[in-house]
């Protein structure tokens, strides 16, 4: 035994172990950390709404204005809101088609950006097509 090391601590005892009573628990700091996060702020939720919405339109803009410049289509704001110009038989259609799906991944990094939260992805994203659907 000449190898072993006696420590000279003592163990707590189980009494020791338990909170005194301004400490939270790991169960009332998990509770609070919850409800902190899950708190219903109408403002936040409605900027993020708006936020979204403007990007999506302003990214929109931008592919159509690039489009513009490389294979001379029309700056019209029906090529966003009308389905005038989204036909698979004409090269024009098939252009503003790839603008909109390009428009659609930039959206989805947007959408991570300014939401932050998996579970609300899905609400913002039908709440965009569902304006852009009315509008």
């Amino acid at each position: 035994m000449a190898g072993r090391r006696i420590s000279s601590t003592c163990t707590a005892s189980p009494a020791d172990k338990q909170p005194k009573a301004n400490e939270p628990t790991a169960r009332s700091r998990r509770q609070s950390s919850r409800s902190n996060t899950d708190n219903f702020n109408p403002k936040l939720i409605s900027s993020q709404i708006i936020a979204l919405q403007c990007f999506h339109y302003l990214i929109l803009a931008l592919i159509f204005q690039f489009n513009h410049y490389l294979f001379g289509t029309s700056i019209t704001i029906d090529r966003i809101f009308t389905d005038t110009y989204l036909s698979i038989w004409s090269w024009t259609g098939w252009i503003d088609s790839s603008a909109i799906l390009i428009s659609y991944v930039f959206g989805s990094l947007l959408l991570a950006l300014i939401v932050e939260k998996s579970k609300k992805c899905l609400d913002f994203s039908v709440t965009l097509f569902l304006i852009h659907l009315f509008s």
